[in-house]
């Protein structure tokens, strides 16, 4: 169930409010202005593959350092479940911290996008990206070092950019068809967000109380 919540908070992030309005921006990177399906689904797949591949990397970094926590393992679930609550607050508007909200733009611009350049495009994407939608990738990285295992870090990012990857691919393939539910989700940002910052601070104060096993048990039933 907790791959499942990584899942979860990958697609949350890919309709964040400062990524779906980049999307077309992304969409065109992907088919060079020629509106070929077959292009942008190779492209979309390498983009993916390329972040998928940073954020995989530091799952398992994660991981690895919550293992060499483990004698520590209550300090490191209070520490690690504050970070989630204080995402999760910020989402709900308790806080206004704007460097959580902002996105440096990426200086990279590709023309005339491969499959080998796309993946590079999604490398820079990833290590370029901004606090913006690093909410959730943080929330999964705190689930990543609290499980104090390297393969299930990988296994939670893995989850988390499948979360992210998938939207992605069926957007650059579907943009034109799925323009009415993007536009649903941008009138209900307000909504989106509430529903963002409850999940992270039912995590979060799971996290914190070691309660997080009992709810995943719970939500697996």
């Amino acid at each position: 169930m907790d791959y499942f919540i990584s899942f979860l908070e990958g697609i949350i992030t890919f309709v964040s409010p400062c990524m779906l309005p980049m999307l077309p921006i992304y969409i065109s990177y992907f088919t060079g202005g020629n509106n070929s399906r077959k292009k942008a689904l190779i492209n979309s797949i390498g983009f993916v593959l390329g972040f998928a591949s940073v954020f995989i990397l530091m799952g398992a970094f994660a991981g690895t350092f919550g293992k060499l926590l483990m004698n520590h393992a209550k300090m490191v679930n209070i520490i690690t479940g504050a970070i989630v609550l204080f995402f999760g607050l910020n989402y709900l508007g308790v806080f206004n911290l704007e460097f959580l909200k902002n996105t440096k733009k990426i200086g990279y611009q590709p023309k005339n996008l491969g499959f080998a350049s796309s993946a590079l495009f999604g490398i820079i994407f990833s290590i370029g990206w901004t606090p913006c939608v690093g909410a959730f990738l943080g929330s999964a990285l705190m689930l990543a070092a609290s499980s104090q295992d390297s393969l299930k870090g990988i296994l939670m990012l893995a989850s988390f950019s499948l979360g992210l990857g998938i939207p992605f691919i069926c957007s650059a393939i579907l943009l034109n068809k799925l323009k009415s539910v993007f536009d649903f989700i941008k009138r209900n940002y307000k909504i989106v967000n509430i529903i963002s910052g409850l999940i992270l601070v039912i995590v979060g104060l799971a996290m914190m109380t070691g309660m997080l096993g009992k709810l995943l048990s719970v939500l697996s039933i």
